[in-house]
């Protein structure tokens, strides 16, 4: 082999090292690539997974919300339509008010309102207070038997300018009890409402 077979020889060793070198070098950045490839599209789908499970929690978060403003939408008109009915019957109630000192039995109702407000306030003497019908059953008869069977002293004050029973104040004037019938139906009114409140409290629960 003359020398410059040799030279050429030797150029196409290193050509043939060098081209190897370089697909080795195009192979590894290949193989790079398509990692780098695969794992951003694992990522995406991770992050698309996760985007679709917050989707879904919040679609779930919404449907509840949605429910629960229904169940206390129902739940307002259930005691609106409650109310309304309550405040019927005690309007109906209001409007007869003005027949009960007529009744019969009303000197009884009146001994009975006289002693309920003396026992609330807890005095010795108190002072009657009542409207122009009631004030007529106030009698000295009427208050010296009554004053007796509570252990008290009564006496008549001035008449009521508006309501329908007695007020009852004890003797300074210091406090009072105010035991119409209006007032009384109305405390009644509202022990009612708490009444349908709890009941739908218990219903809601």
């Amino acid at each position: 082999m003359t020398g410059q077979d040799k030279v050429q020889a030797l150029e196409q060793a290193i050509m043939e090292i060098a081209q190897r070198e370089a697909q080795a070098i195009l192979d590894e950045a290949q193989a790079k690539a398509d990692s780098i490839r695969q794992q951003a599209q694992l990522d995406a789908d991770a992050a698309g997974e996760h985007i679709r499970q917050e989707a879904q929690q919040a679609a779930a978060q919404r449907r509840e919300q949605a429910d629960a403003k229904a169940q206390l939408a129902a739940q307002m008109l259930k005691l609106q339509r409650r109310e309304q009915l309550l405040n019927r019957i005690f309007d109906q109630v209001r409007a007869q008010l003005s027949t009960i000192p007529h009744r019969p039995d009303y000197a009884g109702i009146v001994r009975h309102w006289i002693g309920e407000a003396a026992s609330y306030l807890g005095d010795e003497a108190f002072v009657i207070h009542a409207d122009a019908v009631t004030d007529r059953l106030l009698d000295d008869a009427f208050l010296t038997d009554l004053a007796q069977t509570l252990h008290v002293h009564l006496e008549r004050g001035t008449c009521l300018e508006t309501g329908t029973g007695i007020v009852l104040s004890t003797a300074n004037g210091h406090r009072r009890y105010d035991n119409t019938l209006e007032t009384r139906l109305t405390r009644l009114q509202d022990d009612v409402r708490t009444t349908v409140y709890h009941i739908l409290a218990g219903e809601a629960g």
